[in-house]
């Protein structure tokens, strides 16, 4: 079986390719609407046939690109019944399988995180994708979105626990540069509920966390309840210029690191304030400064001949003024992910 891991960095979310070698059917497993692209690229270059693109869950922390990997590839939309997520192609429910070539999943309801979570089991490989239910040394919260404690432990105790314990497991998130457990180490050393965790420890252990709420639920629930799909219901085109990332909220970012490379290729504008100029950051050279409060009054200054990037601090008011120079006709036009932060971080020249 190809077998390959992917990270997005932004939201600490794992992505998962499985695919047949012999037929070249594969599925995806909780993939990112930000990093289609990336995802997208990667079948082509293995030369495998997306059948399915599955969610483990409505996720609260980032969107899906189930829907964006459909509408490239014309993989099935696949979820658990009880997510409530529409459309989808194949609602599966517990003890449902997902084929591909001669390799498949079993779907185990394991709710607790929220009602909907499904774990992903391949037998025949040992592997078990557990989504937001059972992390790395830790689990998923059950503190919105129908979460419950007592479900959770039941899940991963009866559900996760009782695979054998050479099975390898793969969540969905991890935030420490983990990236793979079996079920022996987390039954012995999952600080929640290993060893001799009792159900009333774990119960108590997570209704008294007091995590803030992510900061991506009021936009990636309401998104992911539609697979994703954007609300004008189209699929955003790929710019020809560079590698730029569309994000469902339809911002298009471009790393720091291309820019750095192909400055030459692209023209620079800087939106922050005269006197953050003068900061610590400092300014780029061969920057246009227009300060945000005036891009609308002055985006014919910005020249059309060159693609164009946007920038500030971190990249937060810059992603605003690419949607006010697409209004002002700049077709080709993206920000600087992370803005000059990122670009200090990386010791790139002014």
């Amino acid at each position: 079986m190809i077998f390959r891991q992917l990270y997005d960095a932004v939201s600490s979310t794992y992505t998962y390719l499985l695919a047949d070698e012999a037929t070249r059917e594969a599925v995806l497993v909780d993939p990112v609407y930000e990093r289609h692209q990336r995802d997208l690229a990667l079948v082509r270059e293995l030369d495998v046939k997306l059948v399915a693109a599955l969610d483990t869950h409505c996720h609260a922390d980032h969107v899906t690109g189930v829907w964006l990997m459909k509408q490239a590839t014309g993989a099935a939309i696949v979820a658990g019944a009880a997510t409530g997520i529409s459309p989808l192609d194949r609602a599966l429910r517990d003890g449902d399988v997902v084929r591909f070539g001669g390799e498949e999943l079993e779907a185990r309801a394991t709710p607790g995180h929220t009602s909907g979570c499904l774990t992903y089991v391949s037998s025949a490989r040992r592997m078990a994708f557990t989504g937001d239910t059972l992390l790395i040394r830790g689990c998923g919260r059950t503190d919105f979105q129908q979460g419950d404690a007592h479900a959770m432990w039941r899940s991963i105790r009866e559900r996760i626990f009782t695979l054998p314990e050479n099975f390898f497991l793969y969540p969905a998130h991890d935030y420490e540069g983990r990236t793979v457990s079996t079920v022996a180490e987390e039954k012995r050393f999952n600080p929640r509920i290993g060893g001799e965790a009792r159900e009333e420890d774990f119960v108590g252990y997570m209704e008294n966390l007091g995590l803030p709420h992510p900061k991506q639920i009021a936009v990636a629930v309401p998104a992911n309840l539609r697979a994703g799909m954007p609300d004008d219901g189209r699929y955003p085109a790929p710019a020809t210029w560079g590698p730029v990332t569309p994000s469902y909220g339809g911002i298009f970012e471009i790393d720091a690191e291309w820019v750095a490379r192909h400055r030459d290729e692209v023209h620079i504008v800087d939106v922050r304030s005269p006197s953050e100029l003068e900061g610590e950051l400092g300014r780029l050279h061969d920057a246009q400064a227009i300060p945000l409060d005036e891009l609308r009054a002055r985006a014919e200054e910005v020249p059309r001949d060159k693609p164009v990037v946007t920038i500030c601090q971190s990249g937060k008011r810059s992603a605003l003024a690419t949607l006010l120079l697409r209004k002002a006709g700049v077709t080709d036009v993206a920000n600087v992910a992370g803005g000059l932060i990122r670009w200090r971080q990386l010791g790139f020249p002014s």
